[in-house]
């Protein structure tokens, strides 16, 4: 394991502006992919664009799609309305 290909809890809080607490929640929550090295974990560093929302994996592509599929579903009408003012 490369030092380099990983990153810290504190490390990523700083480089997206939020607390370490708020990292480490995502990471227990499994919102954010983490290794556990000891009592610490490494990010690995390839998932930092999906963080950033610079690229999405399929799993949320997918989740995308469901949601648009439901809103449309349910307010087509009045999205349609919406669209005409």
């Amino acid at each position: 394991m490369k030092e380099n290909d990983y990153l810290t809890i504190p490390q990523l809080a700083e480089i997206l502006g939020v607390s370490r607490i708020a990292i480490y929640k995502k990471v227990k929550k499994g919102q954010i992919k983490a290794i556990r090295v000891g009592r610490n974990y490494a990010i690995p560093k390839k998932y930092i664009s999906e963080i950033l929302g610079d690229s999405l994996s399929e799993a949320s592509k997918k989740q995308i799609d469901k949601a648009i599929s439901r809103t449309v579903k349910e307010y087509g009408e009045v999205l349609r309305l919406l669209g005409r003012e």
